[in-house]
C-alpha cells in the first residue's frame, strides 16, 4: 500500500470512529468504554512482556519473566486487569438487561446478541490455528513447537468461557441485585472464602474450580452497584480501594497465596487458575480506586479527540485481544527464521529490558494487519440480533453456550494440538466451539447448514 494510501485508511478510521464518537448520547458513560479498552491493552502489554522466550544451546526455550525476574511478580498487581473488565461487564449488563426488561424483550434474543459479538471474532482465529497446526505437522514441523505456538496464541480464550457463563446468568444475579443489593455481593463472598478454606486447610481436590463463579460473578455484581450510583462518591469508592489493598496484602504476607496475580511456571499455587481471594481483593482494590478517579476522568473524556481514540479502540477491542499474542508468535517466529536475531539476549538482563520498545514496536506491526483482516468478524457480531427472526428455544441456546465454553476451556487448558495421532490437532476441541454456534444459530456451520435444508 502507498504512503497516501495508508493515510487515507488511517483518515477513514479515525474519521468514523470521530462520526460515532459524536452520535454518542450526552448521557452516554464515557469511562466504561474507557476501562473496557484499558484493561484489554493492559492485558495485551503485559503478555508481550511476560513471554520471554530465548535462545538457549541453539535451542528456542519457552522463557517467563516472572520466574526469571521474581521482583516482577509485583507488576502484576496492576497489569492483572481482568477484574476491571467483569466490573465494566456487570455495568453494561445492567443496562442492557434493565433495557430489554422495559421493552418486554426476550432473554433469548437479548444473549444471543451477546454471544454473537463475542464468538464471532474467536471463530477465525480457531480456523487459522487449526491449520497451522494441521499443515506444520503434515510438513514435519517438531510437534513441541507446534503445541507451544499453538497454546500461546490461543490463551486469551479462557476469558471468554468464563464470561459467556457470567452473561448467561444475568437474569438471576441481577434479580439478587435488586432484592438484596450489597448481600448479593458478600454472599459470593463468603461463598469464595469457604471454598479456598477447604482447598487450603482441607486440601480438598478440584473444589476451588467453583471460585471462577463465585469470584468473577462477585466483581461482577460491583459493577451492578456502579450501574445504580452505589461509588458515586469518590470517597466511599476511595475507601474500598485501600480496604482491597489492605486484604491483598494480608493475605499475601499471611496467607497461601503467591505475590504473582497471574501463574508462574513451577508455582504451587495460581492466584487465577482457578481465581483465589487474593484476585478478589485484586478485584475490590482496583475498582474502588478506578471509580475514585471516575469524576476526573470522565471530565477528561469530554474532549472529543481523546473520546475518539476510546471509540476507536472499542471498535476492535476483541480483535486485539484475541490475536496479540498470534502477532507475537509471527515475530518470534520471523526472529528465529533470522536466526535468531535478539533471541540470544537473557531475559531480564539490561540488554533485554532496552531492547523492549523495539520488540513492541514489532508485534504492534505484526498487529496492525491482523486486526484490518479479522476486525470485521467482530464488528458483523456487533450489527446485528439473531440470524432467524423468532427467538431461539432456550435448549438450543444452553446447549450451544456449553458447547462452545467446553470448547474454549479446553483449549485454554490443554490446547487444541495434540501430541499424538496423525493430524495433530485434537479435532473434537475446535469443533465444539462451531457446533456451538450452530445450535445457536450462526457461523460457518450455521450457514453450512442453513444451505443444505
Amino acid at each position: 500500500m502507498s504512503e497516501r494510501g495508508e493515510m487515507t485508511t488511517k483518515r477513514t478510521l479515525w474519521s468514523r470512529a470521530e462520526e460515532m464518537a459524536l452520535k454518542a448520547p450526552p448521557e452516554r458513560n464515557r469511562y466504561v468504554d474507557f476501562l473496557r479498552a484499558f484493561s484489554i491493552l493492559a492485558v495485551v502489554i503485559g503478555h508481550w512482556l511476560v513471554a520471554a522466550p530465548y535462545i538457549d544451546n541453539g535451542a528456542v526455550q519457552g522463557g517467563h519473566l516472572l520466574g526469571i525476574l521474581p521482583w516482577t511478580q509485583w507488576l502484576t498487581w496492576g497489569f492483572q486487569v481482568m477484574p476491571i473488565f467483569f466490573l465494566v461487564g456487570g455495568f453494561s449488563h445492567a443496562l442492557s438487561w434493565s433495557a430489554n426488561r422495559r421493552n418486554k424483550g426476550s432473554y433469548a434474543g437479548w444473549f444471543t446478541g451477546r454471544l454473537r459479538r463475542l464468538i464471532n471474532p474467536v471463530l477465525p482465529l480457531f480456523l487459522i490455528w487449526t491449520l497451522f497446526a494441521l499443515f506444520g505437522t503434515a510438513m514435519g514441523v517438531d510437534r513441541k513447537i507446534v503445541e507451544l505456538a499453538t497454546q500461546l496464541a490461543l490463551i486469551p480464550v479462557w476469558f471468554l468461557a468464563v464470561y459467556l457463563m457470567v452473561g448467561a446468568v444475568v437474569p438471576f444475579t441481577h434479580a439478587a441485585w435488586k432484592r438484596f443489593g450489597m448481600a448479593s455481593f458478600w454472599g459470593l463472598v463468603a461463598g469464595a472464602i469457604a471454598l479456598d478454606a477447604v482447598t487450603f486447610a482441607l486440601h480438598v481436590p478440584y473444589v476451588n474450580f467453583v471460585n471462577f463463579a463465585f469470584i468473577w460473578l462477585a466483581v461482577h455484581q460491583l459493577g451492578y452497584a456502579w450501574s445504580e450510583g452505589y461509588f458515586s462518591n469518590p470517597n466511599r469508592a476511595f475507601l474500598w480501594g485501600i480496604g482491597g489493598l489492605t486484604a491483598l496484602g494480608l493475605l499475601v504476607g499471611f496467607g497461601p497465596y503467591p505475590v504473582a496475580m497471574i501463574g508462574v511456571p513451577g508455582e504451587a499455587v495460581s492466584n487465577s487458575m482457578p481465581p483465589t481471594i487474593a484476585l478478589l481483593a485484586l478485584g475490590i482494590a482496583q475498582t474502588g480506586f478506578a471509580l475514585a478517579l471516575e469524576p476526573k476522568a470522565r471530565r477528561m473524556l469530554d474532549n472529543i479527540r481523546i473520546w475518539t481514540g476510546v471509540v476507536l479502540m472499542n471498535g476492535m477491542i476483541m480483535t486485539t485481544y484475541l490475536w496479540h499474542l498470534t502477532a507475537f508468535v509471527l515475530v518470534m517466529v520471523g526472529a528465529w527464521l533470522l536466526g535468531g536475531i535478539g533471541l540470544e539476549v537473557a531475559p531480564g538482563s539490561a540488554s533485554w529490558w532496552l531492547s523492549r520498545p523495539i520488540w513492541f514496536i514489532l508485534y504492534i506491526v505484526a498487529l496492525l494487519p491482523l486486526i484490518m483482516i479479522f476486525a470485521k468478524y467482530e464488528q458483523a457480531g456487533a450489527g446485528g440480533g439473531q440470524t432467524d427472526k423468532a427467538d431461539l428455544p432456550h435448549w438450543r441456546l444452553i446447549v450451544g453456550l456449553l458447547f462452545v465454553c467446553a470448547g474454549l476451556a479446553a483449549t485454554a487448558a490443554i490446547s487444541i494440538a495434540s501430541p499424538l495421532g496423525i493430524t495433530g490437532v485434537r479435532l473434537w476441541v475446535v469443533a465444539m466451539p462451531f457446533i456451538g454456534a450452530a445450535f445457536i444459530g450462526f457461523g460457518p456451520a450455521h450457514k453450512l447448514a442453513r444451505r443444505l435444508r
